[in-house]
């Protein structure tokens, strides 16, 4: 039998109806909820570690940092054949491609979560639990970077994102579609990550803001933003890639501060080109050095904006960084 490390973080995962407030608060430890699916034991050789009893959005930048630093001490220590990491689904895609940058293995890692709690009869944590357990246990699953599956589903850590509020099937990757998926115990893949990233900082840099541009806005969240001492910022344009022109003056403002603005779509799929040239539009932005970032969306390029502000302020540096089609920092 294989062995495995799974890694409980908390979330919905962990969660059961509080008799007091009447909602869904975390509970149960990583040895609890194993107990409640004790066919799981069969399956391989579970070590547990309990990082803590995180909801989705008490994680933060930092906190996905250390966890990727715990995690890389036991692949190195332990030589496991393969990690589980359960996660609160709020920011489950900003954690797995924060794991994705830093954590330099070719073992599966699968991050996991559950759109329901323990208290509800069709609580989807046992599933996803066994089916990350199954990838883990499939030699396809290997040098493919950290994995996403929800709902039988596989998604790249740098593809997926949560698509519904609410519903199980709530993780895809818009672009490129899924990996593969689980099917009663068998895993399937259909293709390979679109690329694969590495940017192992000792240190992320959490001032980066980020900004969702609208209709008529103008410069005053760009100039606020840039006066509140950050150290990068990512805006999420319109459409392929632009502003209206009042806002341009703020980014533009910006940019002259010199602090790194990354530029990514408000629009759930597609990528950032500078293919208008009216006042506002992607080629005014590239040509002032605004950063385009490809087909990350904005939470995911704030992720890799931080990290890349603990390798380097150098702008041209950290353009590479986005804008070269592969990455591989040592």
């Amino acid at each position: 039998m294989k062995n495995l490390l799974i890694v409980f973080t908390g979330g919905t995962f962990s969660m059961k109806i509080d008799e007091n407030t009447g909602g869904a608060v975390p509970h149960f430890s990583g040895n609890d909820l194993i107990d409640m699916m004790p066919e799981v034991r069969g399956l391989a050789n579970i070590s547990i570690h309990d990082f803590g009893k995180y909801p989705g959005p008490h994680m933060t930048p930092e906190l996905m940092l250390t966890l990727s630093k715990k995690i890389q001490e036991f692949i190195d220590k332990d030589h496991p054949d393969g990690i589980v990491v359960t996660h609160g689904t709020d920011t489950l895609e900003e954690t797995a491609y924060l794991l994705d940058l830093t954590i330099n293995t070719p073992i599966p890692i699968v991050v996991i979560g559950s759109m329901k709690n323990s208290s509800e009869p069709d609580w989807d944590g046992p599933r996803n639990l066994k089916d990350a357990i199954c990838i883990c246990l499939n030699e396809n699953s290997r040098d493919l970077g950290v994995l996403v599956c929800l709902n039988g589903e596989i998604n790249a850590a740098s593809e997926v994102t949560k698509t519904h509020t609410d519903n199980v099937e709530t993780f895809h990757s818009l672009d490129f579609g899924a990996l593969g998926f689980v099917d009663r115990g068998r895993v399937f893949f259909n293709r390979l990550p679109r690329k694969l990233e590495k940017l192992p900082a000792k240190v992320i840099d959490p001032k980066v803001d980020l900004l969702k541009v609208y209709a008529g806005m103008n410069d005053k969240f760009f100039r606020f933003s840039a006066e509140s001492g950050i150290d990068g910022l990512v805006v999420e344009a319109m459409g392929v890639g632009n502003v209206p022109p009042e806002a341009f003056e703020g980014i533009k403002y910006a940019v002259e501060k010199g602090i790194p603005v990354v530029l990514v779509s408000r629009c759930p799929a597609g990528e950032t080109l500078d293919i208008y040239g009216y006042p506002g539009a992607g080629k005014w932005l590239h040509s002032i050095g605004v950063i385009f970032a490809d087909y990350l969306n904005g939470q995911k390029a704030r992720i890799k904006l931080m990290l890349a502000l603990g390798v380097t302020k150098n702008i041209d540096q950290l353009r590479k960084m986005f804008e070269e089609k592969t990455l591989v920092v040592k």
